[in-house]
């Protein structure tokens, strides 16, 4: 993905509405890309800050943004899992239906 696309993404990022794919490339870049990390730290800085400076709260925005990229990454390698999973699980079932088949045809 181009830095532009990824500009364009990190407020879904900060919403945490990224399907699996988006994420994991979103993930990949920010990792990479100098200019796309400070432009997310910018924007999570801008939207928090905002929003902790109106309700009067101490803050670590940096720590915080760490922190939100480190569960990302965690809630990426789970959502793959459980992709690996469910194809595992539909793999199953189709072989159970073929079984079901064949022996209701030698029945």
């Amino acid at each position: 993905m181009i830095c532009k696309e990824i500009e364009n993404m990190i407020p879904s990022f900060l919403a945490d509405d990224l399907d699996t794919d988006d994420l994991r490339e979103f993930m990949e870049h920010v990792d990479n890309c100098d200019e796309c990390m400070e432009e997310l730290s910018i924007q999570f800085l801008v939207l928090e800050g905002l929003a902790r400076l109106e309700t009067g709260n101490v803050f670590d925005l940096q720590n915080e943004l760490e922190i939100r990229l480190d569960e990302a990454a965690h809630n990426l390698k789970r959502r793959e899992g459980m992709r690996g999973f469910l194809y595992i699980l539909e793999s199953l079932v189709v072989i159970a239906a073929a079984a079901l088949v064949a022996l209701l045809l030698i029945l």
